[in-house]
């Protein structure tokens, strides 16, 4: 039976209160029977108040994980701050930010450690605040369980169900429907059996099929650690028993063919080298039949090294060092995996992201992608929908706002070894992060590669660049000219041009304003549609240099994770970022053609240097200070700056 809040208070101010489970008699033989005991990671979510602070604390204490310092310093806090009055406030145990204490909310994610005579537990408590929900998808990117706790007195909420579409999205295979705060509904059999029957409806639309659902009181203890007899009519597991024993994740895995990500290439001496990571599926022996992954070469293990010494077996969950039969190429990022059957390859894919960054994501912009230990450039080429997670409808949109969940194609610069996330986390999740900030923006999960990621392949030519380049007897190469509209980059430009023509180089000018005539006329002037123009122009610009043209591109394009996508598609010193620094006045009393002017009176929406932002270069091979400069001179700077290899 499940003890009253008043002796629960008692049990707390009782000096006999001891963690006694944590030291046995004979400590060796308690640390041995502890290493060998299973780990379940799982997370508790839900909505905002939903208990799962609470939760966590009672677990902890019923597993007697509460030291007596802890109890003291917890009693105070529940006076002090509590939210349950004088009785001890479980949730204080976890929530440990001075903001979460004083607002009674969960803002980051707490990771907490308990056990049990058959299992050892790393819980993560997720809040439930929709604008927190990146810090659940961090909590909910380890976890082999998850506790979607609802509140009898609330039922189904909107985050629930978005908390739900990401414990299915993050393929988190066992759920625990956990019907919290029985106590204040009189533990009513009909109100559980209404919210299971609510909740039920709705993960079949989003394929959670199997979950169990525990009524529970996580303040009182009923059905946490022990059953209630103020729930007769409930005769399924208890909260910790189900806990001990759902199966794991890691066992599932390690029955699977042999992954292993690459993280470092270990080479002491002249005598040894071995490939260090660690095995995230399958299990591998001395003399398996391996293939390395994206190059295809194959050999056979020769040892398993460790610290310990050699192993005669490794399996998912271990660190080790391989080493191989044969000298074949292999670095980090590479995946060691089983000969027979080996991930596939691919460099565009379909994906679900959660999007994670306050600014918005842009179609074609570039971020680097990590999966695994690889870290490869990539760009979302397209945004096919994002999902309500109240209707699972799906919703076109021209970008991902903060916490916004879609579907989406990406493609990389390289390819790169995979399994489907649904298949493997570790081999089909990966990040997206911010190439300028090196922020975490996005988290994602693959679904399959792209048929003609398969199907296109380099087609070897004869006649390359460089020879392209010795018919014309000068260095192609791109002057990227950027700056505000009306500061004379299609001017100076222009003057360039003739000037090189006179010189008898050959060249090519691509003009903002003619692109948009033509190869641009179906994109507006939103920020991802600028993204697009600047992409297909670079794209166009590269082709050119590759025919051994010098290259003059004039655009505005304001954005610097635009302006280095397009640098890093050249080749050292090929690109030569000109920056026409006008200062706004003097751009505006220039406005030949009467755009600011429009730009201000509301008639012409997102334009650069009004309602659109314009990020200056920082280094920028070329400045070009036109307040103190005139077209001409600046033509016979850039002419001398080309002479002398490109940069001022």
């Amino acid at each position: 039976m499940a003890a009253p809040v008043d002796a629960i208070d008692a049990a707390v101010i009782d000096p006999s209160y001891r963690a006694q489970a944590l030291i046995a008699e004979d400590i060796d033989a308690y640390l041995d029977q502890h290493r060998h005991k299973s780990l379940l990671r799982f997370i508790t979510c839900g909505s905002v108040d939903d208990g799962k602070s609470t939760l966590i604390g009672r677990l902890l204490y019923d597993s007697k994980m509460i030291f007596d310092d802890q109890l003291a310093q917890l009693e105070a806090d529940s006076k002090r701050v509590g939210t349950q009055g004088q009785n001890i406030d479980f949730a204080l145990l976890v929530d440990g930010l001075a903001a979460e204490r004083e607002q009674g909310i969960t803002i980051d994610v707490a990771y907490r450690f308990f056990a049990t005579d058959r299992r050892k537990f790393i819980v993560a408590d997720t809040p439930g605040h929709e604008q927190y929900t990146r810090n659940m998808v961090t909590g909910a990117s380890t976890a082999d369980l998850a506790v979607i706790l609802i509140d009898t007195r609330k039922g189904v909420l909107t985050q629930t169900r978005r908390h739900s579409f990401l414990v299915r999205l993050m393929n988190i295979r066992h759920v625990v429907l956990a019907v919290n705060k029985m106590d204040l509904v009189g533990y009513d059999e009909a109100v559980f059996d209404g919210i299971v029957a609510d909740y039920r409806a709705f993960a079949a639309q989003i394929g959670i099929d199997v979950f169990t659902a525990i009524p529970i009181s996580g303040l009182a203890g009923d059905n946490i650690a022990s059953r209630s007899v103020l729930t007769p009519w409930y005769d399924g597991p208890v909260l910790i028993e189900h806990l001990e024993n759902v199966d794991i994740d890691a066992e599932r895995l390690a029955a699977g063919p042999l992954r292993l990500p690459v993280q470092w290439v270990n080479r002491p001496n002249l005598d040894f080298r071995g490939f260090a990571g660690q095995i995230v599926a399958g299990s591998v022996a001395p003399g398996d039949a391996i293939r390395v992954l994206p190059s295809g070469a194959t050999s056979t293990v020769a040892r398993i090294v460790t610290l310990d010494g050699d192993l005669p077996r490794a399996v998912a969950g271990q660190s080790v060092t391989l080493t191989f039969a044969d000298e074949i190429d292999c670095s980090r990022g590479d995946v060691i995996a089983t000969a027979a059957a080996p991930p596939e390859v691919a460099d565009q894919f379909e994906a679900t992201l959660v999007w994670m960054d306050d600014a918005p994501l842009l179609a074609g912009r570039p971020y680097w992608l990590k999966i695994g230990t690889r870290l490869v450039s990539a760009q979302v080429t397209e945004l096919k929908y994002a999902i309500n997670v109240n209707t699972l409808d799906h919703l076109a949109v021209k970008q991902l706002d903060l916490n916004t969940i879609a579907v989406v194609n990406i493609s990389l610069d390289r390819t790169v070894p995979f399994d489907a996330y649904e298949q493997s986390p570790d081999m089909g999740g990966f990040i997206l992060i911010d190439r300028i900030t090196n922020a975490t923006v996005g988290a994602g999960m693959i679904r399959f590669a792209l048929r003609r990621a398969h199907n296109i392949h380099w087609q070897a030519m004869d006649v390359n660049k460089a020879a392209r380049a010795a018919l014309t007897g000068q260095r192609p190469r791109v002057l990227w000219f950027t700056g505000l509209s009306g500061a004379g980059k299609s001017t100076i430009a222009n003057l360039l041009e003739k000037r090189l023509y006179a010189e008898g180089r050959f060249t090519y000018t691509l003009d903002g304003d003619n692109v948009r005539h033509g190869l641009n006329r179906d994109l507006g002037f939103t920020d991802p549609d600028r993204v697009e123009n600047i992409r297909r122009v670079a794209e166009v610009a590269r082709l050119m240099v590759d025919a051994g043209l010098v290259v003059l591109v004039s655009f505005i394009s304001p954005f610097r994770a635009e302006r280095a996508m397009a640098r890093a598609m050249f080749g050292e010193g090929e690109f030569v970022e000109v920056f026409v620094d006008t200062a706004l006045a003097e751009a505006e009393r220039r406005d030949v053609k009467g755009l600011y002017k429009k730009a201000r009176a509301g008639e012409l929406k997102h334009f650069t240097g009004v309602d659109s932002p314009y990020e200056a270069p920082e280094q920028p091979e070329i400045r070009i200070d036109t307040s103190a400069m005139t077209p001409e001179e600046a033509v016979e700077m850039l002419v001398g700056v080309l002479a002398r290899g490109g940069t001022a």
